[in-house]
């Protein structure tokens, strides 16, 4: 089931809070559910199988702290984003304990909250998908061989003598290679950190001097050929 076929069920005891917050998801294409009190909003989050649940943390009947506890009783994977008025640490660590999943102080820009529903939303779906099939042990592409197991890369049977940056940075080009890789995807997958255009040197750097270690002719690349102006390919065919 995709992302927004769900709904989201938003429980909050004021009305012009409630009537923001649906706007402004049906905007986004989400449908939602409503409920204004902790009791009757546990009871559609056992019932109707949300999405994600926006909890507010001071309702009547029942407090949003003790919702989130008992759903997560019965349901341990439907996230729960709480909406909360409060500002001591503690009450924001007491929600996390008692099993939500982020929160948000009020006021809150709506720009920011439905980012995070977005975030929890997409996080709950990657979790529940099966892990993908692990790859081969081994990637040969014409006289190059990667050997996934030893950690060490092969050309003409030769050792390839390559450093573990080098070495990440070409597995990951094989493992994309039906498609261009941006230069913003290896630094965020293989360096780890989100782009910056000062860093993209680093990218074009190793890139080089990886080609020197594996190309018989560097400046005509066979295996990381360069896609101008948008990345970089592993192989010609």
């Amino acid at each position: 089931m995709g992302e927004k076929e769900k709904p989201i069920l938003i429980v909050e005891d004021d009305r012009h809070i409630v009537d923001i917050l649906d706007y402004n998801l049906l905007r986004e294409g989400y449908r939602t559910l409503r409920a204004y009190d902790g009791e009757e909003g546990l009871r559609l989050a056992l019932e109707a199988s949300p999405a994600l649940v926006l909890l507010d943390v001071m309702l009547p009947r029942r407090n949003g702290f003790d919702v989130c506890r008992l759903l997560r009783e019965k349901d341990k994977v439907t996230p729960v984003l709480l909406l909360t008025a409060l500002e001591a640490e503690d009450d924001k660590v007491r929600g996390l304990e008692a099993g939500a999943d982020d929160y948000i102080t009020k006021p809150f820009a709506m720009k920011e909250l439905l980012a995070r529903v977005r975030a929890n939303i997409r996080r709950a779906v990657e979790s529940a998908a099966p892990p993908p099939p692990l790859p081969p042990a081994e990637f040969v592409y014409r006289d190059l061989r990667i050997h996934r197991n030893r950690l060490n890369v092969t050309r003409g049977g030769e050792p390839c003598d390559l450093s573990q940056k080098e070495y990440d940075l070409l597995l990951y080009l094989a493992d994309a290679r039906e498609r261009v890789v941006t230069r913003e995807e290896l630094l965020e997958k293989v360096w780890g950190y989100t782009y910056l255009s000062d860093d993209m040197r680093v990218v074009d750097v190793a890139v080089r001097r990886l080609r020197e270690k594996l190309e018989k002719n560097p400046a005509e690349p066979e295996y990381i050929v360069t896609k101008r102006g948008a990345g970089y390919m592993f192989g010609l065919d």
